[in-house]
């Protein structure tokens, strides 16, 4: 821990134990007042949070700073998460003396050796980096209301849960039945995101089979996600190297990997026969069940056991790997089956030509593989003359019968559209089936086992393909708030493709099911609508409701406002007026305004909070928006325990001190930029709040009272357009663009005011006010700090938004100051010793506002000189957009006494008296014939070189 750090501390813990006294953060409804309800995602106490979280709580607690300074009752609470499989799985891991488990939590986390060995225990384990985690909130000064806590366990949440999943099934959203699911086979359970190593979720995709049929009976099924290429099969591919099996698979034998046998069995009785070296196999020949053709078997080392069967069926008309690899074996045949604009007749071959692929080993033709594939499926149409590729082993009528359906249902049609044809085609006929597999594995369970695909067939799921529900959720992504705007279009797709989704497990922790014994709902499943459980929790303690008393019927009552208050108070031994007061808190609190989140869990949590929203709480009642912010690496990395840079955020909190580090995140990049951080800008940040703090110390300090002259209009004015930009920053939730208004931007300003007066001034302290209250949001213990030394009344945290009186005026006096001072700097003369500076002022400023249409006839008409009008015009033309809107806003300036009252200030600037008049003042002498070279806002400018 640094001396700087420490200091930073020490601040934090001063306010914050202020804060906790005035209970700040513990709000009451207040009807006919704005409310503003937001949350973050709660974590697992499966480890101490780092600073990826961090960022998380950092912009919700930003956010809910900022409504409160608007004039809004704002609600934040927190909980924790213990359900589901993150927790056991590592007390798991520790009860069996896995070293690496252990020495990493030690490593990382700073977990002590007695406090280890207690870990074997999950709940232990849980409570132990809950309460670690709370510490680090704490001190990471997030303004959290910590009355409303609670844990996933809770029997009071379990019962809420109950409800949850009851309302689901009475409308016919849960289900059981046979459906894919991502399985570990050392535990025997389904599982999802949460439930693996680095929240990875299994993508469950499906092979289509399709059964090639060798000369002794044996079953090949060549696995393709391409089935509509199967016409332009030219040949097989097997890799020698692999150990293949023949193995019984629903009364025949098929030809797979070894590999591909295991997976297999969790969707089908397998039955391994015999062991088959994949180099006994090449050069036999087998039949494409579609055309009839007999077609050899070529040996590949790019075939990959682990992906589909083993078994690959080659189209090198269509796909660039195949035909590379043909090109190199010197036996390319290429059968053309579809049309897309911007290829010719073999696009495989088109594209690796063009690309100059060398080999079948070229890392490009990965990317030819892309392109054509997407072109194709987006764009291509099967080409007429396909069909007769079709049965051509069979005998009449047979031959003309199946092919006349092909006609129907596959020539000419798209490319999706005869895909969708061929693969049901293929499974009705027996040529082929369905095969599930993990589309982006590998995927390891957090036990460490590698995820498959098993086939439930008496699983629950929750019916996320329901059609309706689907087309409901999608209206609320469309009126909804979501940020980055751009994430619409994958909660979109996200919506489309989500089916049935297994909703429990048989070990964990969590909610029993009500209805069915031995099955815990699992971890996503049971965080879709807790934010509702917020707002009421804290009263229901209070009036000593056990979960014995929480009810269906009461659940019904407090979210959906159903069924008879007196006969449900009466069962519940309480009065009409608590279970009102109950009700009416959720009412208050409810819809939530923003649900804050990591970007990696729009595929997942956050597409179910959606559906669960949508499927039991009336359309008033959803939510309204929500913020996907990206990761957050180290020093250029990926966090991750194996290389040990994972920082936990208490450690980071104890390494650079809140404010520093809140400050860092918060300007970093952007909301929904992936951000870097690293220990440099950290450091950079904490010498920027120092020197704000010296800054600010001193205006409170040496102000003193004196009429405001120009400089403090325009360092009031200067800020109040700066909080404009920053209020407007924080409402769209550029809080990257907030913290550098706010803690540079807003500092050079006071930094040019300062250097340019003896003394700061009493408007500055008011000035400096209103930044500390728009700076409190990022770093709210160095703003109370500095809003007490100020004089500021109450605390920072609860002031509100500044209105300071903007004086475009004194905005234009700045800006022609600087612009003065840039054009005399930029006199060759300047720089040598000078007597004396002298400046002509042309006093027809409504010229300028003449002038600002760029028109010379306009400029003439208001009383500029014919010689001088092309000469203004341009030059307004050239002074940029600030200046010209200032100038548009402002009727009436007067350049002569804004010059003098700068006059001291210009001589410090310029190491030079300086001597002022107006250029059509006849008794004003004319040096270097300067008088006339004035310009409105362009003074002539004469150097006395003595």
């Amino acid at each position: 821990m640094s001396e700087l750090a420490t200091v930073f501390l020490k601040l934090a813990e001063k306010w914050q134990a202020r804060w906790a006294e005035a209970r700040v953060y513990e709000p009451e409804p207040r009807p006919g007042f704005p409310k503003f309800f937001i949350t973050a995602a709660y974590p697992y106490p499966n480890g101490a949070i780092h600073i990826g979280h961090g960022r998380t709580y950092l912009i919700a607690d930003v956010l809910a700073r900022f409504h409160r300074h608007m004039g809004r009752v704002v609600l934040f609470p927190m909980g924790f998460h213990y359900t589901g499989t993150p927790i056991l799985t590592i007390a798991e891991a520790i009860a069996s003396g896995d070293a690496t488990v252990i020495e990493e939590y030690m490593a990382i986390y700073g977990v002590p050796k007695d406090e280890i060995e207690k870990m074997g225990n999950p709940l232990y384990l849980a409570r132990y980096f809950h309460e670690q985690s709370k510490r680090a909130m704490q001190k990471f000064g997030l303004g959290i209301d910590w009355t409303r806590e609670f844990t996933t366990i809770d029997p009071e949440y379990q019962r809420f849960i109950q409800w949850q999943f009851e309302k689901l099934r009475e409308r016919g959203l849960i289900v059981r039945g046979r459906h894919p699911v991502g399985w570990c086979p050392r535990h025997s359970m389904p599982v999802g995101a949460h439930d693996t190593k680095d929240d990875k979720e299994p993508e469950i995709g499906q092979w289509v089979l399709i059964f090639f049929k060798g000369e002794d009976g044996l079953i090949y099924p060549a696995a393709t996600l391409r089935p509509e290429t199967v016409l332009g099969v030219t040949n097989m591919w097997l890799n020698p190297e692999v150990e293949y099996v023949v193995a019984r698979v629903g009364g025949r034998e098929w030809l797979v990997s070894r590999d591909a046998a295991e997976r297999l069995k969790y969707q089908e009785r397998v039955e391994v026969v015999k062991e088959v070296k994949g180099a006994e196999l090449i050069g036999r020949y087998v039949i494409n069940p579609v055309t009839g053709e007999r077609v050899p078997i070529y040996s590949a080392k790019f075939v990959d056991p682990r992906v589909g069967t083993g078994v690959v069926m080659s189209v090198p008309a269509h796909a660039p790997y195949d035909y590379a690899a043909l090109r190199d074996m010197g036996a390319v045949k290429l059968i053309p089956l579809i049309r897309v604009e911007g290829f010719g007749e073999f696009p495989a071959k088109e594209i690796v030509e063009k690309m100059g692929v060398r080999d079948q080993t070229d890392p490009s033709l990965e990317e030819a593989t892309r392109e054509i594939y997407s072109a194709e499926y987006t764009r291509g149409y099967m080409r007429e003359d396909v069909v007769e590729r079709v049965a051509l082993h069979l005998d009449e009528p047979a031959r003309s019968m199946v092919r006349a359906v092909f006609k129907l249902y596959f020539v000419g049609r798209s490319v999706k559209e005869a895909r969708e044809f061929i693969t049901k085609w293929l499974i009705e006929s027996g040529l082929g089936v369905v095969m599930y597999d993990v589309m982006n594995k590998p995927v390891y369970c957090r036990c460490g086992t590698e995820i498959v695909v098993k086939v439930l067939e008496d699983q629950w799921f929750i019916n996320y393909g329901d059609v309706k529900w689907k087309e409901n959720t999608k209206k609320l992504v469309e009126e909804m708030v979501i940020i980055p705007s751009e994430a619409k279009a994958q909660f979109v797709a996200t919506i489309d493709w989500l089916d049935k989704r297994a909703c429990a497990r048989t070990r964990g922790l969590g909610t029993p099911l009500s209805w069915a014994s031995g099955w815990i709902i699992e971890s996503l499943s049971d965080s879709t609508i807790y934010m509702a459980y917020y707002t009421v929790i804290k009263r229901i303690r209070a009036l000593g409701l056990g979960a014995e008393r929480l009810t269906e019927e009461f659940w019904d009552y407090v979210f959906l406002g159903e069924g008879d208050v007196e006969k449900l108070a009466n069962k519940l031994g309480v009065s009409i007026d608590q279970l009102k007061s109950i009700r009416e808190e959720f009412e208050y609190w409810y819809p939530l305004d923003s649900r804050n989140s990591g970007k990696d869990l729009i595929p997942n949590h956050l597409t179910f909070f959606l559906f669960n929203h949508v499927a039991i709480f009336p359309r008033e009642k959803w939510p309204r928006q929500i913020v996907a912010n990206g990761w957050v690496l180290r020093e250029g990395e990926k966090m991750s325990k194996s290389k040990r840079n994972v920082l936990p955020l208490g450690k980071a909190v104890a390494m650079y001190g809140p404010d520093p580090l809140r400050a860092t995140l918060a300007i970093a990049a952007e909301v929904d930029q992936d951000l870097d951080f690293r220990d440099v800008e950290a450091r950079r940040n904490t010498q920027q709040l120092l020197a704000i703090y010296t800054l600010v110390d001193k205006i409170a300090h040496e102000a003193v009272e004196r009429p405001a002259d120009w400089l403090d209009m325009w360092l009031v004015s200067e800020i109040a357009y700066l909080l404009e930009r920053a209020r407007e920053a924080y409402e769209k939730i550029r809080l990257r663009q907030a913290a550098v208004e706010v803690l540079y931007n807003a500092k050079a300003v006071f930094d040019q005011y300062l250097a340019a007066v003896e003394k700061p001034s009493k408007y500055a302290v008011e000035a400096a006010k209103a930044w500390v209250v728009a700076m409190e949001p990022i770093i709210p213990h160095l703003a109370e700090e500095l809003w007490s030394r100020l004089g500021g009344e109450g605390l920072a945290v609860t002031a509100p938004w500044p209105r300071l009186k903007k004086d475009p005026a004194a905005l234009l006096a700045k800006r022609y100051i600087d612009s003065l001072v840039e054009d005399v700097k930029n006199i060759p003369a300047f720089g040598k010793v000078a007597r004396r500076i002298v400046l002509y002022i042309n006093p027809n400023y409504h010229w300028v506002r003449a002038a600002l249409g760029g028109d010379i006839k306009a400029a003439i008409a208001a009383g500029v000189p014919p010689q001088l009008a092309k000469r203004l015009v341009d030059y307004v033309k050239s002074i940029g957009e600030e200046m010209r809107s200032l100038a548009a806003s402002v009727a009436h300036f007067d350049e002569y006494e804004t010059a003098k009252s700068y006059q001291r200030y210009l001589e410090r600037v310029f190491k030079a008296p300086l001597e002022i008049y107006k250029s059509d003042d006849p008794a004003a002498p004319d040096f270097g014939g300067k008088k006339k070279a004035a310009l409105p806002l362009k003074p002539g400018v004469y150097i006395d070189l003595g």
